[in-house]
């Protein structure tokens, strides 16, 4: 009963996302270190050349970036890597691209494992202080390719300035010889750092690390770390935020500022920290434009609010006891031992005395504000300063603090505070700060966030909302009791499962799954949890289609959920502002209608229905769509418990569902026109479809006349709806006349009402006349769509109508779709007519009228009509060719002896044509149609020519195995069609349109296979000859038809180079040559460039064959020369030139050097009197005859001439003889 994804029509991606499951690869170990050490190894060999050294920098980066997720792999390794490359550092045989090579590979390195780890293992001796300072010294900050050496230096530095002695021991003398004397260490490693802290570029991020490391030493801070802190606040306070370049100085000095009160000492700090605190107040960072700068703002800021704080872990704070897994498995008296530490328990501890200064007001002030920032990384840092600083107040400040984080929580704030308040909620969660006395008042918060979404334009924000809703949901698992959650499991349970099946962001789904999950494993509260975990786990939820359409009704089978679902279907989704929401919700209240089907009809209908005609669209739209399937979901079951739906929905709803057509379209019909007609007209088609069939008692009622004209009307203004909208219309529109058709026109069981067949009979016949091309689609598919008993009697007419339509069409050229659709709706109206062989033609298929059908269906296989928009045919002949296996299925099975073997023929024919065809769908469906009529046993279709050849051919596992897609693998197979007679012309006629067409995968193997066949007849004169005879006949019948005629010429060229036909050239003036050359000149006429060049190399290929034929060639090449149009000129010769240079015995050796100077040399591009006279001297050398020039009259001039005085008329025509007459 449940409607599955093909049902409802839709796919299963969604817009605006993608839903491939990335199946992520997880590493064992790293395998790559043999290679990753040739690679270390070979860098003195190869940082000399660019093209090396950049490829060895490539490779290596690859093997890196497989380890980004998984880091802790390259831990085994990361000592040796660094000890060859340091090796390289360090020698003094080292050239500087060899060092800077060497630094290159060792931030990629330090790139992927992060540099927090990476320092660890940088040398830090007494000894390496001097070498890295002077390295770093002798760098150029501006220079751009080398700052991979400099970041790694001043991470290097970083290390080696925590070496346990003051600094000053290693200064030495400060004196040098006569000049002025040497600066101290210390002094230079802090110009050095202001120095970078100033630049542009990454190093900047490295001197931020070295400052924190460096003016942390004892010796530093006493000296130094004031002059230090006065100069950042003077550069922060100087620089401009409208400027790039103060913008970057004002990045380093944050950022060193804020590393500093990270990793300093309280006590050092505590002196400096209100000053630096009014510096960023007067700098108003939060009114940046700058993201990063907001960022860096905050965190400084939380970090001088942890300074004005003592370090305390707050006693009142929430512990749940023993976080480890492990450690509560090893307890023997697990219960006690994980009990949580609450405040009740702590009310016997002393109070500690808490000093709290004025700034910490100010820090929580801009901690708050920076929740609300635009930016993510602003409200996450936000966050976790949050969380930090809560944890070291007093219980009620801290109180005071989640007070503030729930204003976030307003429908006046933005989605961006929203976001804040969540994080921020979660951060002090995780850390035990939110006692479990605020869940009452926090919990509803976070439910409202799971759903929190706004729309905004064509779109909508929010789903960062829910995705840190579903972290807050994450980290109370993780900090509470199970005892602290249980009031609230079933709230929190409902909510996550609607996210995660519900949530149009698939980021979000999988959020709310793991949050779920996580919540499962650590409560173990949650109802049905490992049930439900299987069912909807993080790969399931990835597709939307599966679910709304079935893991959600999966859940709802569990009473604590039904109705949260459904309600949440109800309120939240069926008004979505996203059509496919909407669909997809009404889709999953049918399929959940049998879980409570009470419920659905006495409360959820009667909830719906006035919101059906209300004046919101959307929710309009959804609730037509919802009404419609819950009813027929009722109608399903009453089905089985013999009840009808007027027995299971209360009278008030049965009429009020009858009214709703009248509603919406009454009212001056206003909301049927525009973009609310794109979205009523077909909930409107649902609905009459889906009461229809729920056999609603409304036969003989007014309502089926307005249901019938909405239906009627919609297909006559279907070329108003926009192009999105018109193929979802027109399927409703089809649908719901089926259905109505079926339930209230029929008199009696399979006889029709017939005044009302004969009208729609009538109207959608003479809709096939329409100037409108949509109209005729909707008559059309219409006609199609009617049932058995509307066609009885009238299957003459309506075959008559569609096939009239075709072939107007068809000779105009125009209204392409609709002749797709007629031709699908002769399908469906024969298989739903029926075949008797001795039948009336007005009512079956039968022998009469069989011939006409196929005649249709297979002049419509041949379609190749193409306008701007390509090959549009393509789509004629892609119905006909489903339309030929409905219809032969039918026959062969019902009445085999009507199929003769003509129409057998040509259907293979054709068939075995469009298989070989160069566009891969087309080809593919062509290909899967001619083997399932070979490999039809029930019914079997008879007079297939060559059928024991063709099972030989194609065995019946490849109707499985072959990939008619595959150009490698179809070619090869339909190419052995061409050594059966009967078969070779259609076959060859469509390989032709392949080997010269522009796909160069099609063009390959087609030519390929094509080639292989001909190799195989090389010996078979006779089947060479045949072979030859189907060509020409196909140019033949070509020559004025593009499509076939240009990539035959390119074809044909293929042929002559690959000496297919060499059996041909021992014997002089063969027939074959002589056809072949005459059909070439036809085109000599031409202005058609791409023709013209496929004439000028089948000539030069058929220079091959001896005699007549290539005096004639070489006269034809010769005029080509000089063309009208220089381009075919240059073509012309450049082929003759190497046309000669493979055949050379088509010229006197003699003259051959003569010939081919002039081709070579002449500027075949120069006017054409010039060009003739080098054209006349190859004729010579040649011993071809000159070409004479033509002198053109054309008819306007011949009147004119006619209309002169005699006298002037005798002149004219005396010096139009005198010239010469052309050969």
């Amino acid at each position: 009963m449940a409607l599955t994804e093909t049902e409802n029509g839709l796919s299963g991606g969604e817009e605006g996302e993608s839903d491939v499951i990335v199946n992520t690869c997880v590493l064992g170990g790293f395998s790559e270190s043999s290679e990753t050490r040739a690679l270390l190894s070979s860098l003195p060999e190869v940082h000399g050349a660019a093209a090396t050294s950049e490829s060895t920098t490539q490779r290596f980066l690859v093997i890196m970036n497989r380890y980004q997720e998984q880091p802790h792999l390259l831990d085994p390794h990361l000592e040796w890597m660094m000890d060859i490359l340091l090796d390289f550092v360090r020698s003094e045989q080292s050239p500087p691209s060899l060092v800077h090579m060497s630094f290159r590979f060792l931030y990629i390195i330090c790139k992927v494992r992060g540099h927090k780890i990476f320092l660890q293992l940088l040398p830090h001796e007494v000894a390496d202080v001097q070498p890295v300072l002077d390295l770093l010294s002798r760098q150029d900050p501006k220079d751009s390719e080398t700052w991979e050496t400099r970041y790694m230096l001043l991470l290097w530095l970083s290390m080696t300035c925590l070496i346990p002695f003051d600094l000053s021991r290693l200064d030495g003398n400060l004196e040098s010889d006569g000049s002025k004397p040497r600066e101290p260490i210390m002094d230079r490693i802090l110009e050095i750092a202001k120095s970078y802290l100033v630049v542009s570029d990454t190093p900047r991020d490295a001197a931020s690390v070295l400052v924190s490391k460096f003016m942390t030493r004892p010796d530093v801070k006493q000296k130094r770390l004031g002059d230090f802190l006065d100069w950042s606040l003077t550069t922060i306070s100087q620089t401009n935020v409208q400027s790039m370049r103060d913008i970057m100085v004002l990045d380093g000095a944050l950022q060193s500022l804020a590393k500093l009160f990270k990793h300093g000492k309280r006590n050092d700090l505590l002196q400096y920290a209100p000053t630096i605190l009014q510096c960023l107040e007067k700098k108003h960072l939060f009114e940046s434009s700058q993201a990063m700068l907001r960022k860096l703002g905050v965190k400084l800021i939380q970090r001088l609010g942890l300074t004005f704080l003592k370090p305390r872990l707050a006693s009142w704070r929430y512990q749940r006891g023993s976080r480890s897994l492990a450690a509560n498995l090893s307890m023997s008296q697990p219960t006690t031992a994980t009990d949580a530490v609450t405040p009740e328990a702590e009310t016997q501890e002393q109070e500690e005395d808490y000093d709290i200064p004025e700034e910490v007001e100010t820090v929580i002030e801009y901690l708050l504000v920076g929740l609300k920032d635009k930016e993510t990384i602003v409200r996450w840092s936000a966050a976790k300063g949050i969380g930090r600083v809560t944890g070291r107040l007093p219980k009620e400040l801290a109180d005071d603090v989640v007070e503030s984080v729930m204003d976030c929580f307003s429908f006046q704030e933005t989605d961006n505070a929203w976001h804040g308040g969540c994080l921020a909620l979660a951060e002090l969660g995780r850390r035990g700060l939110l006692l479990p006395s605020r869940l009452p008042d926090v919990v509803p918060l976070i439910i409202k966030s799971l759903t929190y979404e706004e729309k905004r334009g064509a779109c909508s924000v929010g789903s960062n909302v829910r995705d840190a809703a579903c972290y807050v949901c994450w980290s109370f698992a993780r900090a509470y009791e199970p005892k602290e959650l249980e009031p609230f499991v079933s709230q929190i349970a409902s909510a996550l499962l609607i996210t995660a099946v519900f949530d149009r962001n698939v980021n979000c789904r999988r959020a709310a799954s793991a949050a779920f999950q996580e919540n499962v494993g650590r409560q173990g509260t949650f109802p049905h949890g490992i049930d439900i975990l299987t069912a909807a786990d993080y790969y399931a939820v990835g597709n939307l289609n599966n679910c709304y359409l079935n893991i959600s009704v999966y859940i709802a089978s569990f009473p604590e959920y039904t109705k949260a679902i459904i309600d949440h279907l109800v309120v939240m989704k069926i008004n979505h502002w996203d059509g496919v929401i909407r669909e997809l919700a009404t889709k999953a209240l049918h399929n959940m209608t049998p879980q409570a089907p009470d419920y659905m009809a006495t409360t959820v209908l009667p909830q719906l229905l006035p919101v059906a005609v209300g004046m919101d669209l959307h929710g309009r739209h959804g609730a037509i769509l919802a009404c419609a399937e819950i009813t027929h979901a009722l109608y399903k079951l009453g089905v089985q418990t013999n009840r009808s739906v007027v027995d299971i929905v209360s009278p008030e709803c049965v009429d009020a569902l009858k009214n709703i057509h009248m509603t919406v379209s009454e009212p001056s019909r206003v909301n049927l026109l525009g973009f609310g007609g794109e979205l009523m007209r077909p909930a409107v088609c649902g609905l009459i479809e889906k009461l229809s069939l729920s056999k609603m008692p409304f036969k003989n009622d007014s309502v089926i006349t307005g249901w019938q004209w909405l239906i009627d009307d919609t297909i006559k203004t279907l070329y108003l709806i926009s192009s999105g909208a018109k193929d979802s219309m027109m399927f409703a529109v089809v649908s719901a006349l089926s259905a109505l058709c079926e339930e209230y026109y029929q008199v009696q069981p399979g006889q029709a009402d017939s005044q009302m067949q004969d009208v729609l009979v009538s109207q959608y016949i003479e809709g096939l006349k329409s100037p409108q091309m949509l109209t005729r689609c909707g008559s059309a598919l219409a006609l199609g769509c009617l049932p058995q008993f509307m066609i009885h009697n009238k299957l003459k007419q309506i075959l008559q109508g569609l096939q009239q339509m075709c072939a107007v069409s068809q000779r105009e050229g125009n209204f392409t779709e609709a002749r797709r659709d007629a031709v699908t709706a002769i399908s469906q109206v024969c298989v739903k007519a029926g075949v008797c062989a001795q039948g009336s033609p007005d009512s079956v298929v039968c022998s009469e009228n069989v011939a006409e059908v196929y005649g249709t269906l297979l002049e419509s296989i041949n379609d190749f009509t193409t306008d701007s928009r390509g090959d549009v045919g393509a789509w004629v002949r892609e119905a006909a060719m489903t339309s030929l296996m409905d219809v032969t299925t039918l026959v062969a099975a019902s009445a085999p002896d009507i199929l003769s073997p003509d129409i057998v023929k040509c259907l293979m024919c054709c068939l075995a044509q469009q298989a070989a065809e160069k566009i891969d769908r087309y080809r593919a469906h062509a290909g899967k149609i001619l083997l399932c009529l070979l490999h039809s046993t029930e019914p079997a279709i008879p007079h297939i020519p060559h059928k024991e050849e063709l099972l030989a051919i194609f065995p019946v596992e490849t109707t499985t195995s072959l990939n008619w897609n595959a150009p490698s693998q179809a070619f090869q197979y339909i190419t052995q069609l061409l050594g059966l007679p009967q078969y070779q012309y259609h076959t060859l006629l469509g390989v032709t349109v392949s080997v010269g067409g522009i796909t160069e995968s099609t063009v390959h193997f087609s030519s390929q296979s094509l080639f292989d066949y001909l190799k195989g007849i090389q010996s078979n004169s006779a089947a060479l000859t045949q072979f030859g005879d189907t060509l020409l006949r196909i140019f033949k019948d070509n020559l004025r038809n593009d499509r076939v005629s240009i990539p035959f010429l390119k074809m044909l060229n293929q042929m002559l180079a690959n000496s297919c036909f060499e059996i041909f050239t021992t014997q002089e003036n063969h027939q074959f040559c002589v056809d072949l050359l005459t059909l070439c000149k036809e085109f000599k006429k031409s202005k058609d460039i791409s023709k013209l060049r496929g004439c000028i190399a089948v000539f030069c290929g058929l220079i091959q064959f001896p005699g007549e034929v290539r005096k004639k060639v070489l006269s034809q090449l010769l005029i080509l020369l000089c063309h009208s149009f220089p381009v075919l000129r240059k073509t012309t010769a450049s082929e003759m030139y190497e046309m000669l240079l493979t055949y050379d015995d088509v010229v006197d050796p003699e003259v051959l050097d003569d010939v081919m100077t002039l081709l070579s040399d002449t500027n075949w591009l120069d006017d054409l009197n010039t060009v003739r006279s080098q054209r006349n001297q190859l004729c010579d050398l040649l011993g071809v005859a000159r070409p004479q020039v033509v002198v053109k009259v054309t008819i306007k001039l011949t009147f004119i001439i006619a209309s002169l005085p005699y006298w002037l008329y005798l002149i004219i025509t005396t010096l139009f003889h005198q010239q010469k007459a052309v050969i």
